[in-house]
């Protein structure tokens, strides 16, 4: 299974892709992407032989897929369970290659995968939590027609500053009800 958008394709990651993955999260000790992606949490820069070790928690997983763009290996788009009981579901997405911010990748990425989650389980809702700091993210969510559902204020501390945590949020009827947000 497999979604794509012209040059932008999203799915399941497979073993092929994992050297690349490696070098775009783990190799640097502080790479750009963590700078906007809650840089607030550490970064650990793990090996190539421990990374592999762990390909069970990457390879075919529903959960964590590749972005692809032009055949290249660019980011990871996945999500997890806040509480499955009540089908309350988080996403969220990093663009490794700073190449490919500010493209317009982002937008199509995530409309790309609400339509896999909405599709394929039965949510009312979807969401993803960024900082007041990730402007873009921001924007994202609100091109595809999400709502900020919380704002709370200045409760992440980030190179010296204090930044509100950010929750953005979708409900399938909305999603529905707006052809435009997914195309």
């Amino acid at each position: 299974m497999f979604y794509q958008d012209n040059d932008l394709l999203i799915r399941p990651i497979i073993e092929e892709d994992l050297p690349v993955l490696w070098k775009l999260i783990y190799q640097e000790e502080s790479p750009e992407w963590k700078k906007w992606d809650a840089p607030y949490f550490e970064h650990k820069q793990i090996s190539f032989d421990e990374y592999i070790g762990q390909k069970e928690k990457w390879i075919n997983r529903e959960d964590r897929w590749t972005i692809v763009v032009n055949g290249e290996v660019v980011g990871t788009v996945g999500y997890y369970w806040e509480h499955k009981p009540s089908n309350w579901l988080e996403m969220g997405i990093v663009i490794y290659t700073p190449t490919y911010w500010s493209g317009g990748y982002g937008t199509k990425v995530l409309r790309l995968w609400i339509n896999h989650l909405f599709q394929t389980m039965p949510l009312v809702r979807v969401g993803y939590t960024t900082w007041s700091g990730n402007e873009r993210m921001i924007k994202v969510g609100e091109k595809l027609g999400m709502t900020m559902e919380a704002r709370l204020r200045k409760c992440r501390y980030y190179s010296g500053e204090y930044y509100d945590s950010i929750r953005m949020g979708l409900l399938r009827e909305e999603w529905e009800a707006n052809p435009r947000f997914r195309e």
